[in-house]
C-alpha cells in the first residue's frame, strides 16, 4: 500500500487471434481492455485519493471516478465506505515496522514508535483515524499483539504494558499531528518563519530567548525534538518497569 499511486485504470493489450480490428493497412489493431476491478485496486485507489486530497475527499462516487468505473461497481468488492476505512486503517498498521523478538525492549519500542511517526507523515489523514475503528483487521491485531509482547517480555505487568502502550501512542500521534500542522516544512523554512516572529515576541523575554538562542541557530530542526522527547518517555517507562514489575 505505502506511497504507491493509483494504478492506471485502462491499458492497451496486444491480443492474439481475431479480437482486434483491421486497420487501414490491413494490420490487426490491438483491442483496448479494461483492467479488471479488484479489491486490491479499490484499496490502492482509496489510499491515493486520501493521500492527495484528505479523508474528506473519500466518497464512493469520487473513488469510482478515480478508477473510471461506475460507483455501483465498487460494491462488488467492498460493502461500503466504512469497510474501506477499516481496510485503510489495517493497511496503515501493516506499514508500521515491528521489531524482532530478540531486540532489547527500549530499542524495540524506539524503532516502532519512530516508524509510527514516519508512516503518519506519509498518511496524515490517518492520525485521527487509527484508533477509531471497531473492526480491527489482521495487521492491526498482529501489531498490537507484538507490541504488548515486547513489553510483557521486558517485565511490564499487564496494566503496566497497557499504560506504556497508551503513553507511546499518545506521544507518537501527538508529535505527528504537530508536524502535520506546522507553518513550515523542514529545517530550511524554519529560519524564515522564525524571523517573521522576531518583532512580535520582543516583549516576551523567555519566548524571545528561545527563538533567538535555539530556534534561529544554525542546524535547528524541529524533527530532532522527536528523539529527545522519546528518550524522556523511555526513561520514564524504565523507572515504571523496575519499580512496578510484573
Amino acid at each position: 500500500m505505502a506511497d504507491d499511486t493509483a494504478r492506471t485504470t485502462r491499458t492497451t493489450l496486444t491480443t492474439e487471434g481475431s479480437e482486434g480490428s483491421e486497420g487501414a493497412a490491413g494490420r490487426s489493431v490491438p483491442a483496448t481492455r479494461r483492467i479488471p476491478l479488484t479489491r486490491e485496486r479499490v484499496l490502492t485507489a482509496s489510499v491515493a485519493l486520501v493521500d492527495g486530497a484528505g479523508l474528506g475527499a473519500l466518497t464512493m462516487r469520487a473513488l469510482a471516478a478515480s478508477l473510471d468505473v461506475k460507483p455501483m461497481s465498487l460494491y462488488h468488492h467492498v460493502r461500503n465506505k466504512d469497510e474501506i476505512l477499516d481496510l485503510l486503517v489495517d493497511g496503515v498498521f501493516g506499514e508500521i515496522e515491528l521489531p524482532d523478538d530478540d531486540l532489547p525492549w527500549r530499542d524495540a519500542l524506539r524503532l516502532r514508535t519512530a516508524s509510527v511517526r514516519q508512516v503518519l507523515g506519509r498518511h496524515r489523514w490517518a492520525i485521527g483515524l487509527l484508533e477509531s475503528r471497531l473492526n480491527a483487521g489482521p495487521a492491526t491485531l498482529r501489531h498490537h499483539d507484538a507490541m504488548l509482547g515486547v513489553m510483557r517480555r521486558a517485565g511490564f505487568g499487564v496494566a503496566g504494558a497497557a499504560h506504556a502502550y497508551a503513553l507511546l501512542d499518545s506521544y507518537a500521534y501527538g508529535f505527528a499531528l504537530q508536524e502535520a500542522t506546522l507553518p513550515f516544512d523542514g529545517a530550511d523554512e524554519v529560519a524564515t518563519v522564525a524571523e517573521g516572529f522576531a518583532d512580535a515576541v520582543a516583549g516576551y523575554p523567555y519566548l524571545a530567548e528561545m527563538l533567538h538562542a535555539h530556534v534561529m541557530q544554525p542546524g535547528y530542526d524541529f524533527a530532532l525534538e522527536f528523539d529527545i522527547g522519546l528518550d524522556l518517555v523511555l526513561d520514564a517507562l524504565e523507572r515504571w518497569r523496575t519499580e512496578r514489575p510484573a
